[in-house]
């Protein structure tokens, strides 16, 4: 299958779908398509709630392509790379609509930071989380201010720094990324459109209010993540971070 960005509108809710055949790993087109459709299902007078997913059973997301990671060659490639992740966290915070995450499988990298800046996020058993940059000679710079407001400096650094681990979708609610945590894909489905449902009755403008609420103090992410991803993009023209993509190759 092609990769592809895909959303329908039902019964006032919003359901927006990503995919890769690479497990969900998302190049810089997908994620631009992806940040638009967010734009545009929160500015829809006809939606009311927007469930985020992605394609497949095994993997949420598997973080940024690889292949466009290893092309890179100048600083400012790098930052508009990093940046992909960036545009799609920050019309998710901008997005008036609550937004539910629906996460199947395991997540990695940049794709840790899109469930965590869902708005309501409810995984399966099998959503183990890592984040991985530091093996490659960089750092979640990008997503980890997500990160960090769902789950807290010491959890986020915690898996910043232990690269190499998966952790468990419990150990993930317990630090407050999941919600909710299920036996199997369709117990999560049944919950996730109950849960959508239920929020389409309540008032727009009340709900509108409280997601202003929850993401104060994220007001200069624009600037915030930007940066982030200059730092990205220059660190993986290191030295370092060369030899160690090449092993990758």
């Amino acid at each position: 299958m092609s990769a592809y960005v895909k959303h329908n509108i039902e019964n006032h809710i919003a359901t927006i779908e990503f995919f890769h055949p690479e497990q969900n790993s998302l190049p810089g087109t997908i994620l631009s398509q992806l940040a638009t459709t967010i734009t545009n299902a929160g500015t829809n007078d006809q939606v009311k709630v927007i469930v985020l997913k992605s394609g497949g059973e095994r993997t949420f997301c598997a973080g940024a392509s690889f292949q466009e990671l290893v092309a890179i060659n100048n600083a400012e490639t790098g930052k508009v790379f990093f940046s992909g992740f960036a545009n799609v966290i920050n019309a998710m915070r901008k997005c008036p609509k609550f937004i539910i995450g629906r996460i199947q499988g395991k997540t990695v990298g940049g794709g840790l930071g899109i469930a965590a800046a869902t708005d309501y996020c409810m995984a399966t058993k099998f959503a183990a989380i890592k984040l991985s940059e530091l093996n490659v000679g960089i750092g979640p710079f990008v997503v980890s201010p997500a990160i960090e407001r769902k789950m807290g400096v010491s959890a986020m650094s915690q898996i910043a720094i232990d690269a190499n681990s998966f952790y468990d979708a419990n150990w993930a609610k317990e630090k407050g990324l999941f919600a909710q945590v299920f036996e199997s894909i369709e117990e999560m489905d049944e919950a996730v459109q109950n849960f959508a449902e239920h929020l389409c009755t309540y008032n727009p403008e009340a709900m509108l209010e409280m997601k202003k609420v929850f993401w104060r103090g994220t007001e200069d992410w624009d600037n915030l993540l930007a940066e982030r991803a200059a730092i990205s993009g220059r660190l993986v023209l290191s030295d370092f971070t060369k030899e160690t993509l090449k092993k990758f190759k």
